[in-house]
């Protein structure tokens, strides 16, 4: 079973801190040269990981221990890419999905299979990595000849919700089994966060204590060079490509889901935030960020929050730590947390 490959937007700009970016106004020849170095110590790297924008900004006074560590991330991006990636027929994930069992998985497959697991649990099976039959029945609906444009059919939508349920997926490290047959995973509601967690961990072990990593979700090592902190811009689900809030991260992650950012139909009625218990896709919120310790985190719980109400969420917040940015459809927004 090979995914249908449809784009996904970008929901975080990243300000203040690449090239083309101001550093902030300094006072005072000392501070000057600072700025300089800082500046002058900069590595940017840009390419793709899973399909999303990537980028590191790596800072480092060694252009060739830099340029080795961005190579190494590389390449790590790459091998896990060959386990997540439904666009690769022989990927991990394209294998398991296309027979329904898999020996000898690699061991970041059952990891974050198990903490997706946990996130399901946490959310009251609102994050559930079995819905990918809910994303193939509404791609090849509306990529069909002329598509009802009312969606799938009834009947269409609950003969799939029978091979969705995070329940029925066993997993251990010899083998990862569905329990009912043609069902499938996708993990495109955590995996970019948890790559992102692992070029941060690869960086941290080589002693980076200061840098940016994107790899479609975003996550702080410390403070920006400066000792200022890392300033990401949210986008106006009301007017995409436009920042709408300004917010700081240290040390921290930001991710943020919301259903403009894949529709499914040419009406933009149908996007890619599936309900597992109804099969129906969510509208409840324009976009969903979240703040969290961990990239993985970020992501899964702002897949997850845009299916919830506020009063599930709170308890959650509270319990991780969290800051919570909520926009709804009419436009208005609200915060929770102060992590």
């Amino acid at each position: 079973m090979t995914a249908t490959k449809l784009a996904r937007r970008r929901f975080i700009r990243i300000l203040a801190a690449a090239p083309g970016f101001a550093l902030p106004a300094v006072h005072g020849h000392a501070e000057e040269r600072a700025a300089d170095d800082a500046d002058e110590h900069l590595h940017v790297w840009r390419g793709a990981a899973l399909g999303a924008d990537a980028m590191i900004q790596l800072h480092h006074p060694d252009a060739q221990v830099a340029h080795r560590l961005i190579a190494r991330a590389i390449v790590e991006v790459s091998r896990l890419e060959r386990v997540f990636s439904l666009y690769d027929d022989q990927s991990a994930i394209s294998r398991l999905n296309r027979v329904g069992v898999l020996d000898d998985p690699p061991a970041e497959l059952v990891m974050l299979l198990g903490q997706s697991e946990q996130f399901s649990q946490l959310t009251a099976g609102a994050f559930d990595a079995t819905v990918q039959p809910l994303w193939d029945l509404y791609a090849e609906h509306f990529t069909g000849v002329n598509p009802d444009p009312n969606g799938p059919s009834h009947a269409a939508i609950e003969a799939a919700l029978q091979r969705v349920g995070h329940a029925a997926v066993e997993v251990d490290t010899r083998r990862i089994r569905f329990v009912h047959p043609r069902m499938a995973i996708t993990l495109n509601g955590i995996a970019q966060g948890y790559i992102t967690d692992c070029i941060v961990d690869l960086l941290r072990e080589e002693g980076i204590d200061r840098s940016l990593v994107d790899m479609g979700e975003t996550r702080a090592i410390g403070s920006r060079p400066d000792g200022s902190p890392w300033i990401v811009g949210l986008e106006d689900p009301a007017a995409p490509g436009h920042v709408t809030q300004r917010i700081t991260i240290d040390n921290r992650a930001v991710a943020t889901s919301g259903g403009y950012g894949t529709l499914l139909d040419p009406a933009g009625r149908f996007n890619h935030i599936f309900n597992p218990a109804t099969g129906g896709t969510s509208w409840r919120y324009a976009s969903v960020s979240v703040v969290a310790g961990t990239a993985a985190t970020a992501d899964a719980l702002s897949t997850a929050f845009s299916l919830l109400p506020i009063e599930m969420m709170q308890p959650i917040v509270s319990q991780l730590g969290l800051r919570l940015y909520l926009v709804k459809p009419d436009g208005q927004r609200t915060e929770l947390g102060t992590a």
